[in-house]
């Protein structure tokens, strides 16, 4: 699918799938911020569930992670993330939001691909924000969010590991 088609996607989402996307490409990133893979769990609960109780969900995703620690640079995209999350479940909100994620997330993967722009690594994140939004958009039996989280575990994973790679390298 081409960028216009993810814009096209996004366009028609609804806020379920604008507040999954966005969690989703947040996700994806998370290990660039803090190693603990179930920290966004209570949103994505959250957002499963319709957004009932998105605000309340939120504020534990923001005492579970805490505040910015010193200055990794690298860090600084994802934690625009975790800081752009609204904490109203609103079409417009969540929509400007995923989008600021989506692009983000790119951004981090280009960091951690040695090819860059074009690269496997950022290949991966837009085919994922692909994959994710068709998922949402089918969300055949209501497993779209499932669908979602698996996509992103997969992709912290690649990241994770491109990540230790390039610190590895950086050392020897």
């Amino acid at each position: 699918m081409t960028s216009s088609s993810l814009s096209e996607l996004t366009a028609t989402a609804d806020e379920r799938t604008l507040a999954v996307s966005g969690l989703a490409c947040l996700e994806r990133c998370l290990p660039v911020l803090v190693d603990d893979a179930d920290a966004l769990r209570p949103l994505w609960a959250a957002a499963a569930a319709g957004g009932g109780t998105w605000a309340e969900r939120l504020a534990e995703v923001r005492a579970a992670i805490g505040e910015p620690g010193p200055g990794d640079a690298s860090a600084a995209p994802v934690r625009r993330m975790l800081d752009g999350i609204p904490d109203d479940w609103a079409s417009e909100s969540l929509a400007a939001w995923a989008a600021l994620c989506a692009g983000l997330a790119v951004d981090v993967h280009r960091a951690a691909d040695p090819l860059g722009d074009g690269g496997p690594l950022v290949d991966g994140e837009r085919l994922r924000q692909t994959q994710t939004l068709d998922a949402l958009a089918r969300d055949e039996g209501g497993m779209g969010p499932r669908v979602a989280l698996d996509l992103s575990t997969e992709g912290r994973r690649v990241l994770r590991a491109a990540l230790s790679r390039k610190a590895r390298a950086a050392g020897a």
